[in-house]
């Protein structure tokens, strides 16, 4: 059809030609040129019959197309024409979102925490109404109990060799004192684990500096966190005490990995997300990468030091046989003093109402309860929730 069509423009050119020449013999009126206008007849006539044909032809092939599209089958390929496509840059995208200290900013915060544990709450309180208005049906054979799902283990306070077993439906809790931390550390980091620990243990198995690439492009906004990075750190420390020293270098280097990033990042006052692809671009360079396993070394000597240091630390705790009741609690070393839900007591009264604060001093558990019946009721069980967390109160 292409060629056709050029064809058709040659010979319209060709026609006005003719025609330009009949009209100028037209406009000399000489009689010596009749043989010469009817060979221009006779190429006008040619050129027209040629031209037809050719739009006769052009006109059968596009039928044929028309009957192509009308009648073809529809994929994924030629379901949809890309238009235009365009590229559209936030000009603030890397000014907002991320620390001072170059971590992606947290996705939990207190207030958000205060609420999710109180819509749990009232699920539960609903689920248990529900449970005890339920008839039950007498069988002929009594059905195991369902096991308990797994729970993905948090390592934040360190076990030494000799400490007994845990719990196993009772989290670890975190253990701020190993790293620098933001004042709602415990609460908000303790959240942060139980939503997004099983991505951050995915992040240390990477062995490659291609795989961690492609999962900080696809999960950053979660292991760019100073939250991940402070699960990473206490992840090594508590490998190294356990004897795993292998596991530990791995993990160190992953963490290690997420710290160089978020030091570029503040260097370039930036979110970490942007600075993913050249700092992988940079390791390829040796002296980089030499830069970067020199680090890393050195992080290694520190958590093997720290980690002894620790041991010292929770054996000469265990030999001084301190019991807790009747001494200072400011006084037991702080993964000690952590309650069943991995708060502190001594942070956690701290942060009630003064009101409270007495009760709990005095002892006096009437006092509480009218303390706990003037409040409101969200903020009560709020209070008492977190009590029961850090040890303070025994629920039932």
């Amino acid at each position: 059809m292409e060629k056709a069509n050029q064809r058709i423009k040659m010979l319209q050119r060709d026609l006005q030609k003719i025609q330009s020449r009949k009209s100028k013999k037209k406009d000399d009126d000489s009689d010596d040129d009749d043989d010469d206008d009817d060979d221009d007849l006779d190429d006008a006539e040619a050129v027209r019959i040629e031209l037809e044909e050719l739009a006769a032809q052009n006109k059968r092939r596009q039928d044929t197309l028309n009957d192509y599209e009308k009648n073809k089958k529809w994929n994924v390929d030629n379901m949809f024409q890309v238009k235009e496509e365009r590229t559209i840059i936030n000009q603030n995208a890397g000014k907002t979102n991320y620390t001072s200290t170059g971590y992606a900013q947290s996705t939990v915060t207190g207030e958000e925490v205060k609420k999710q544990f109180a819509e749990k709450e009232n699920d539960e309180k609903k689920e248990s109404t529900a449970a005890s208005t339920k008839p039950t049906t007498p069988t002929s054979e009594t059905k195991p109990a369902a096991k308990p799902a797994a729970t993905t283990k948090k390592p934040a306070a360190v076990a030494g060799p000799k400490v007994g077993p845990k719990p196993k439906d009772t989290p670890t809790p975190p253990n701020p004192t190993e790293v620098d931390s933001d004042p709602n550390f415990v609460y908000s980091y303790h959240e942060f684990t139980e939503k997004y620990a099983h991505i951050v243990e995915n992040f240390m198995e990477l062995k490659t500096f291609e795989e961690s690439k492609g999962f900080l492009l696809k999960h950053g906004e979660i292991i760019l966190q100073e939250h991940a990075s402070n699960y990473l750190l206490l992840a090594s420390l508590e490998d190294e005490m356990n004897g795993f020293r292998e596991k530990m270098k791995q993990t160190a280097k992953q963490s290690q990995i997420v710290t160089n990033i978020a030091e570029l990042a503040k260097t370039w006052q930036t979110h970490p997300g942007n600075v993913i692809m050249p700092f992988f671009q940079r390791l390829q360079q040796r002296e980089f990468l030499e830069g970067f396993l020199a680090g890393m070394e050195t992080f290694i000597q520190k958590i093997i030091s720290r980690a002894v240091t620790k041991k010292l630390e929770m054996d000469e705790a265990r030999r001084s046989g301190v019991e807790k009741e009747g001494v200072d609690i400011a006084q037991i070393p702080r993964e000690e003093r952590l309650g069943p839900g991995g708060l502190d007591p001594l942070e956690v009264i701290e942060s009630l109402p003064v009101e409270m604060q007495e009760a709990f001093e005095s002892r006096d558990i009437g006092m509480l309860k009218a303390v706990l019946l003037k409040m409101d009721q969200k903020d009560a069980e709020y209070h008492m929730k977190r009590c029961v967390d850090s040890g303070l109160w025994q629920a039932g």
